[in-house]
């Protein structure tokens, strides 16, 4: 059986990782092939992409942050849930690239809303997981506003199979909810 680790180890390999992340979006970008304005209309549906995986990413590290300020120590059954959760957001890149290529196609959009789906799920196991080791209610994960994201994402999986530009507003929709702070 593990004993618990110092939760510094989980941060520092988390917060490698997650570089490495972004890291991986940004090496996928390409600059237009033209040096005209105009031309920056044939990448416009990539860059944005980009920049709304990079606001996913980044609330999924500041939320990390938050959470595991409020714990000291963390087992065995935490490392895992964590690598599941980096798990899924390792594949942001992937579906980054893709969906960012064929903006208006429905599978890569369907396969992007399931990457964010699953993210959130697994923080939501994570958060779970370590409210034993002290992080209490503090984490809204629980919240209506996590129940709610998550019933959206399965939505936007749906609708972009249907209609794309549907399902990327909704998920434009839910960064924009998970950046503003909570009310108290």
């Amino acid at each position: 059986m593990m004993r618990s680790t110092p939760k510094t180890r989980l941060e520092a390999f988390s917060d490698g990782v997650i570089a490495i992340i972004i890291t991986i979006m940004v090496l996928e970008l390409r600059p237009p092939h033209g040096v005209e304005v105009a031309d920056l209309l044939d990448v416009l549906p990539v860059w944005l992409r980009y920049a709304l995986s990079f606001v996913y990413v980044g609330i999924y590290w500041v939320n990390h942050h938050a959470l595991l300020d409020r714990v000291a120590k963390v087992d065995g059954a935490a490392l895992w849930a964590n690598l599941h959760l980096l798990f899924w957001m390792s594949l942001i890149p992937f579906v980054t690239a893709w969906a960012g290529e064929h903006p208006m196609a429905p599978v890569p959009g369907a396969l992007y809303g399931a990457v964010l789906l699953l993210c959130s799920i697994s923080f939501l196991l994570l958060s779970w997981r370590l409210k034993s080791e002290g992080a209490g209610q503090a984490m809204a994960w629980g919240s209506r506003k996590n129940r709610l994201s998550i019933v959206l994402y399965a939505v936007a999986i749906g609708v972009s199979l249907v209609y794309p530009p549907l399902g990327v507003a909704i998920h434009v929709v839910l960064a924009l909810l998970w950046l503003m702070p909570e009310r108290s």
